[in-house]
């Protein structure tokens, strides 16, 4: 599904990405893990197109989007999803507007947005009642969960989470892993995580450990607690 050669991102004269290989298994969970400052938001933004790379390939569906042009890479975009680190959503659009403004960009009848609307938040346990409600009335862990319906109305065939549970408290947190773990599970989607988290391993296939801008482990999730890789090591001992 996702496949990154040998990539590299220099910022003046420091490189945040220092030769990433890392082969992300289709309709799995995959979490990219590290410890802060060692670039997993770079290496996240390099995925979706918003920072270009220095050099490397990064190939999705079989198309290096490093070759592409921004109306080419949109294309390949329609089919991934990203789920905000804070949620972003709109604090004066209702949740309804929040969720259909895809939709309603581009003029689809009323009626189909409601249905696809109170679809898409059922899919991520949240009743119609929310519609007419702000995001300021809605505790922190529904608005991770209207961000994720708001992403689910592109269907897309990734999803893209940076640092999902930041901000919230660990039953909550708890709560939104194992909606994002049913999501991927139900809908059969490519889930790639950002985390510093270890209540994560819990809920994702595999593992990713990056250090100092490469990718020193991956292996199964379940493998991770007995592993003999000192970078993982360090990382667990850190938290």
């Amino acid at each position: 599904m996702i496949n990154i050669i040998n990539l590299k991102k220099k910022f003046d004269t420091k490189w945040i990405s220092n030769g990433i290989n890392l082969t992300i298994p289709k309709g799995k969970m995959t979490c990219i893990i590290g410890k802060s400052g060692e670039g997993k938001s770079v290496l996240l933004k390099q995925m979706i197109g918003l920072i270009e790379p220095t050099s490397g390939q990064i190939i999705i569906n079989g198309t290096d989007i490093t070759t592409l042009n921004a109306h080419e890479k949109n294309d390949i975009f329609k089919k991934c999803g990203y789920v905000f680190q804070f949620a972003a959503l709109l604090d004066s659009l209702t949740i309804f507007e929040n969720v259909g403004l895809t939709l309603l960009e581009n003029n689809v009848h009323p009626d189909l947005i409601l249905t696809i609307v109170k679809e898409k938040l059922a899919l991520v346990n949240l009743s119609e009642d929310i519609l007419t409600k702000y995001p300021s009335e809605l505790s922190g862990g529904m608005r991770k969960r209207v961000g994720l319906a708001r992403t689910l109305i592109g269907n897309p065939e990734i999803i893209f989470y940076d640092e999902p549970t930041t901000g919230l408290d660990p039953i909550t947190s708890r709560l939104v892993y194992e909606l994002m773990a049913d999501t991927q599970k139900h809908l059969k989607v490519t889930s790639v995580i950002i985390s510093h988290d270890i209540e994560i391993f819990n809920y994702v296939d595999y593992i990713a450990l990056l250090d100092k801008g490469k990718i020193e482990y991956f292996s199964e999730a379940k493998n991770i607690w007995k592993s003999d890789n000192k970078f993982v090591k360090e990382f667990i001992h850190r938290i």
